[in-house]
């Protein structure tokens, strides 16, 4: 009988030592790091690929834009949770569905990495604790995301791999598997990070592998050993951060 306090006490200790972070908590703590609640009620706005992107976020709505000049004129989208609108040289365009989607599924990826990891709370959202990583002697745990079909768009079958730094929380790496255009999978590291206004923003370097078949969560393994590709640089230019002024135009 004298031993059962000490051994309860061993068993408390083991599990206490083999219990997993939550994943959630570890997600939660990436956004806050990264701006928390600057997103909320901003205009973000950034150059990318000879296109301009505005941001109006409000917590769970949103206005997307995106603005640039082509041979047919100036073309202005807006996405919204009720659809998008094209306009050219301030005419409205009529779409077909598969166009609508095509333009709102582009706008959408674009903005959504910019803001990495703001979303990753989402209610369609599903985490999961892949373990602990080291990358460049640094640490990281690695979190698997999924989506539910309902809320998760139209890509919610694509699945992404986060490593967030243990000590400083931020998300310095992801992988992602996607399956339009033919499918495949990306590795970004991050880099040139800056502030904005107190929101975190990064440049990546985007990897990929023909040559080797491997899971997922197995990208960083083939970074260390220098057997990734790069496929291209993923660059913003003229970040700027402000107060969320309503979007001058809206979709219905």
């Amino acid at each position: 009988m004298h031993y059962w306090p000490l051994a309860l006490l061993l068993l408390l200790m083991v599990a206490a030592c083999t219990s997993q972070p939550n994943p959630k908590e570890i997600v939660a703590q990436a956004i806050e790091v990264h701006g928390g609640q600057q997103y909320n009620g901003s205009h973000i706005s950034f150059d990318f690929r000879d296109r301009h992107y505005d941001a109006y976020l409000d917590g769970g709505q949103f206005t997307y834009e995106r603005t640039w000049q082509d041979s047919l004129g100036k073309v202005h989208d807006v996405l919204t949770k009720q659809g998008l609108m094209r306009e050219i040289d301030g005419e409205r365009v009529s779409l077909s569905e598969e166009d609508q989607n095509n333009y709102a599924n582009s706008i959408n990826s674009v903005i959504y990495f910019a803001l990495l990891p703001y979303a990753l709370d989402d209610p369609a959202v599903n985490t999961s604790y892949l373990g602990v990583d080291t990358i460049k002697q640094e640490p990281y745990n690695k979190i698997r995301v999924t989506f539910d079909e309902e809320g998760g768009g139209t890509d919610f079958e694509d699945v992404y791999v986060y490593w967030f730094h243990q000590r400083t929380h931020t998300m310095d790496y992801l992988a992602y598997e996607f399956h339009v255009n033919e499918g495949g999978t990306r590795f970004r590291e991050a880099y040139n990070i800056r502030e904005v206004n107190g929101i975190r923003f990064a440049d990546y370097i985007n990897y990929t592998d023909t040559l080797h078949s491997f899971a997922l969560e197995d990208y960083d393994e083939q970074l260390k050993a220098d057997q990734l590709q790069e496929f291209s640089r993923i660059e913003l230019e003229n970040i700027e951060v402000e107060a969320a002024r309503r979007s001058s135009v809206a979709v219905y």
